[in-house]
């Protein structure tokens, strides 16, 4: 994961969840992101088939990427391994890079 052009993340053991038809998401576990530079948000929101959403902003050095990230600490039990890892709305400022 890069944000502002830093690698704020590496994982070997990222997960993919797959809804629908789309390429899915990447989930990272904590401990494979910088956390320093993420702080939570006041936005939450619902997902019907997984649970409720914290929101992330990521801090570089020259901006804050306001709600960069996500994270459902609850999720549904059909999705339960996702809990507590990190995904990226990817953009311009945040890629998420898998090799």
């Amino acid at each position: 994961v890069r944000a502002g052009g830093a690698v704020i993340g590496e994982s070997e053991n990222a997960l993919k969840l797959m809804k629908g038809d789309g390429p899915g998401v990447i989930y990272f576990p904590r401990d494979d992101i910088a956390m320093e530079f993420l702080d939570v948000t006041a936005k939450v929101t619902q997902s019907p088939d997984i649970g409720d959403a914290t929101h992330y902003s990521i801090v570089t050095k020259s901006t804050v990427l306001q709600d960069a990230a996500w994270s459902y600490l609850t999720p549904a039990s059909d999705v339960s391994a996702i809990a507590g890892h990190l995904a990226f709305y990817p953009s311009e400022k945040v890629a998420v890079e898998q090799v």
